[in-house]
């Protein structure tokens, strides 16, 4: 008989799981201002809120913090970092940061002004937060058929050529800060780009003088789907695809707390030595010396061994099995989701799984808050609340898209976890007719405000 699949790995240690009662869950989110948010961990059953940082580190990993060095300037842990970055991206400089969206102050801060256009592919929060922070623009281009939930498009996160090419003829140079390709492409629900298309986008910004600039928290998993989906890849290596793909960028920005499997740190890729000395100055002022950027040496030791597990097939297989696992299961029990499945998340279709909840009552969040009270489980709007307002005009953005986005951690739940949550997604779509209000504000930032937001039920 054929051998069943089993994880490339075994568990060395165990943290225990709290099953709170749906009263306390009731009076918790509450108090929480039905911002999940703000809910303490040890209330949550199975934390699904993100991806980010929140994998488990490995015994190799664990090994190379006890060897860190934390000398102030010129530490072995940098040069054992640096190393594993040339090898991994091909960039010959780096700035470490203490994470991703330190990364983009850092090179937004040389690269973006007032009234600038940043296209891409659907611009992540902290991505859109910094841009229009500095007053600029960010100019979503992904493909059209990215918001066809159903549609089995191997590459939905691609950029749209047209799109970008339109904004780039319509536009003086000097006005395009960069183009911003995302790695897999996360609002777009964790979908990847292709080779074909980084190339495509490669070839415009040589024809207009761009940069292009990788947001490349989760680039490993981009390659799985390249190696198992692009014609031509499939012999290649995750490590070989992925110096292809950065090949075609003139920089890039990480949050290592994703596919790199460290619980903090980030770090900037320039192939340019004199962009890289520009925001050297100001890493220097918002993170740190240039050898440390915000990092202790143990971390930055943990993150160089990080790139190197992050990168295997066989891990990278298994991860993204368990997020299809899950995907597949809801799907099954007729929860609207986002189709193909992503690599590191699902996501639920919040305006088909509530749909007597308006739009202007943020169903997103009203799902959220459901599934968190049914049965503990964390995870995040991606919708009206994380779009911010309209900088000019201060009404909500509604984008039509209005998505829960269940992301599961690196190396820590078993598949018993994923049926959990199904069965949990599950009891809430059977009553969801009974779901007909949602949430207003009560008070909120001016940016990035799902972070903080403090809500009431209607």
């Amino acid at each position: 008989m054929d051998l069943p699949f089993i994880e490339p790995f075994k568990t060395k240690m165990v943290e225990p799981v709290y099953r709170s009662t749906r009263l306390e869950r009731e009076k918790w989110i509450s108090e929480a201002s039905y911002n999940l948010f703000n809910l303490r961990s040890d209330r949550v059953t199975i934390d699904l809120l993100t991806d980010s940082g929140t994998g488990a580190m490995s015994d190799s990993q664990w090994a190379a913090l006890m060897q860190g060095d934390e000398s102030y300037a010129g530490a072995s842990s940098y040069y054992n970092l640096k190393n594993a970055i040339k090898e991994i991206t091909g960039f010959n400089y780096f700035l470490p940061t203490h994470q991703g969206r330190a990364a983009e102050n850092v090179l937004f801060s040389v690269l973006v002004k007032e009234g600038d256009l940043v296209p891409g592919n659907s611009h992540f929060d902290t991505t859109k937060g910094h841009i229009e922070f500095r007053k600029a623009e960010a100019v979503d281009c992904t493909i059209d058929i990215a918001y066809d939930f159903k549609a089995q498009h191997p590459f939905k996160g691609n950029v749209d050529l047209n799109k970008l090419e339109n904004v780039l003829k319509k536009n003086p140079r000097e006005k395009i800060s960069c183009i911003i390709v995302t790695i897999t492409n996360n609002t777009a629900g964790g979908q990847p780009v292709s080779m074909a298309n980084l190339k495509g986008i490669r070839q415009l910004a040589d024809r207009y003088g761009i940069r292009v600039i990788l947001d490349s928290a989760r680039f490993a998993e981009n390659a799985w789907f390249i190696k198992t989906r692009e014609e031509g890849y499939a012999n290649k290596s995750i490590r070989e695809i992925a110096l292809e793909m950065f090949s075609y960028a003139d920089g890039m920005t990480m949050s290592s707390k994703k596919d790199a499997i460290v619980n903090m740190g980030g770090f900037i890729g320039f192939r340019e030595e004199d962009l890289f000395k520009k925001a050297s100055m100001f890493n220097i002022i918002f993170e740190g010396f240039l050898t440390y950027g915000g990092m202790a040496g143990r971390d930055m030791n943990a993150l160089a061994r990080g790139l190197y597990e992050g990168t295997d097939f066989e891990y990278l297989s298994s991860r993204i099995r368990q997020v299809g696992l899950l995907g597949a299961t809801m799907k099954e029990c007729g929860i609207p989701v986002l189709e193909p499945f992503g690599g590191h998340a699902i996501f639920i279709d919040a305006l088909d799984f509530l749909h007597a909840v308006p739009q202007e009552e943020f169903p997103a969040q009203t799902l959220a808050v459901e599934l968190y009270i049914e049965g503990g489980i964390r995870g995040t709007e991606i919708g009206a609340l994380m779009a911010d307002r309209d900088p000019v005009t201060r009404e909500n953005r509604f984008t039509g898209r209005d998505l829960v986005r269940l992301a599961v951690p690196r190396r820590v739940y078993s598949d018993n976890h994923m049926d959990y949550v199904a069965a949990v997604a599950k009891n809430v779509f059977e009553r969801r007719e009974s779901i007909k209000r949602g949430l207003r504000i009560r008070e909120e930032a001016p940016i990035l405000r799902h972070f903080t937001v403090e809500l009431e039920r209607l």
